[in-house]
C-alpha cells in the first residue's frame, strides 16, 4: 500500500445522481476515479493503516437529498443527513484504518479506505480525505461490541462512530466469542490493542457474555490486569457493564439469564461495578441502562433491538437495537465528561 503523509490525499467532485446533476455541469478534477459516479457512490482509496479525517460536501442537487456514510467493515460513520434541494452541507469524521480491517481475530479485508454513501436519496458533491492524528476511543469486547462482518449482525461499537465528531475516533477492537480470559490470552487482543493506545487515550471494556464459566476471582483479575496495562500505557480505562440479553420474566428481565449471571452463579455487572469503584475507574452501568430500555418496550417491541426475528437471538443485536445502545454509551461520556462536548454529537 502507498504510505500517505499529512498532506490532502484526495479531492473529489462527484455527482449525487444522474437525475441531479446534469452530466455536463459534473466538474471532473483529478481524483474521481476514486468513486462510482452513480448512487449510491462507493469510494476507495489507497492508504495505509492509520487516522483519516473525511470532509464530505452533501447535496448539491435539483432535488432534496437524504445521505447516510459507511465505511470498511460496515461501520455508521454518519447518520442520514437531510438536504434541500440545491443546498449543500459539510459533514465531516474520522476513519480508523486497520489490518485486519474489522474483527482482530478476522480477515484481514480489503486494504486501504472505503466508503459507501448510501440513504434514501444520496448526493455526493465533493470529497477530501487527509491523515491526521486524532485522540482515539479505543474498544474492547465481545460480539455484541464489535464490528461484525456481515448481515443482520451490529455489534454497538459499530455503531458508535455516527455520534463522535471528527475530534475523535473509534478504533474497534472487540472480536466474537471473547471472555475476559481469552481476550488476554491472545496476543492479537489485549497486547495489540495496548500497543495502540497514546497518552489520554479513552479504552472502553465490555468483556462479560463469554465468562460463562469464570470465577469471581479470575473475573476481577482479568479485568484489573486490562485496567493496569491501559493505564500503563498512559490510557484512560472504562468499565462497560455488558448490554442485557432479551429474556423476559413476565414483564421484566429480573432473571440470572437476561442480566449476564453466569453459571458459577457470578454476576458479573454487580462485579465490574464493585471493581470500577474499588480501581477508582470509570463506569458506563450499560446493564442497568439497556435493562431499563428494553422493559420499556417490552416483550414484543424489544424484539426489534435483537435478533429475535431473523434468527430466534436474544443476544445480538440489529442495526436497531445496536444504535440504541450506543446511543446510551454516548449520553454516559456526555454525562460524566469523560470525552469533550465537542467530540459528541447528539446521541438523539
Amino acid at each position: 500500500m502507498r504510505r500517505a503523509g499529512t498532506a490532502l490525499l484526495a479531492a473529489i467532485t462527484a455527482a449525487a445522481a444522474l437525475t441531479a446533476v446534469p452530466a455536463h455541469a459534473r466538474p471532473r478534477p483529478d481524483g474521481l476515479q476514486h468513486c462510482t459516479a452513480t448512487a449510491p457512490f462507493v469510494c476507495h482509496f489507497d492508504v495505509a493503516p492509520g487516522t483519516y479525517r473525511v470532509s464530505a460536501l452533501l447535496g448539491g442537487g435539483t432535488a432534496a437529498g437524504s445521505t447516510r456514510v459507511t465505511a470498511e467493515t460496515r461501520r455508521a460513520v454518519l447518520a442520514e443527513t437531510a438536504n434541500a434541494a440545491g443546498e449543500t452541507v459539510r459533514r465531516s469524521f474520522t476513519v480508523d484504518v486497520r489490518t485486519p480491517e474489522g474483527e482482530p481475530t478476522g480477515p484481514e479485508g480489503t486494504p486501504g479506505l472505503d466508503l459507501t454513501f448510501d440513504g434514501t436519496a444520496p448526493q455526493l458533491a465533493g470529497l477530501r480525505v487527509t491523515r491526521d492524528r486524532t485522540p482515539q476511543l479505543l474498544l474492547i469486547g465481545d460480539s455484541t461490541v464489535c464490528d461484525q462482518p456481515g448481515d443482520p449482525y451490529v455489534g454497538w461499537g459499530q455503531q458508535l462512530p455516527q455520534y463522535l465528531t471528527d475530534r475523535l475516533s473509534v478504533a474497534n477492537y472487540a472480536d466474537s466469542g471473547e471472555s475476559s480470559q481469552t481476550y488476554l490470552d491472545n496476543p492479537a487482543l489485549f497486547a495489540t490493542v495496548s500497543t495502540k493506545i497514546h497518552h489520554g487515550d479513552l479504552v472502553l471494556i465490555q468483556l462479560a457474555h463469554n465468562d460463562k464459566q469464570t470465577d469471581r476471582d479470575t473475573y476481577r483479575a482479568n479485568l484489573t490486569t486490562m485496567i493496569e496495562g491501559i493505564r500503563a500505557q498512559g490510557g484512560r480505562p472504562v468499565l462497560v457493564t455488558p448490554i442485557v440479553r432479551r429474556w423476559f420474566t413476565g414483564a421484566t428481565l429480573d432473571n440470572g439469564t437476561a442480566l449476564i449471571v453466569n453459571g458459577l452463579g457470578v454476576d458479573l455487572p454487580a462485579e465490574m461495578r464493585t471493581l470500577a469503584t474499588e480501581q477508582h475507574t470509570p463506569l458506563v452501568d450499560l446493564t442497568a441502562l439497556s435493562k431499563a430500555r428494553v422493559e420499556a418496550l417490552g416483550p414484543e417491541g424489544s424484539k426489534a433491538y435483537y435478533l429475535y426475528n431473523e434468527k430466534k437471538d436474544n443476544t445480538h443485536t440489529s442495526a436497531t437495537g445496536a444504535a440504541a445502545f450506543a446511543r446510551l454509551v454516548v449520553g454516559e461520556l456526555r454525562t460524566q465528561h469523560l470525552v469533550p462536548a465537542r467530540s459528541l454529537r447528539s446521541p438523539s
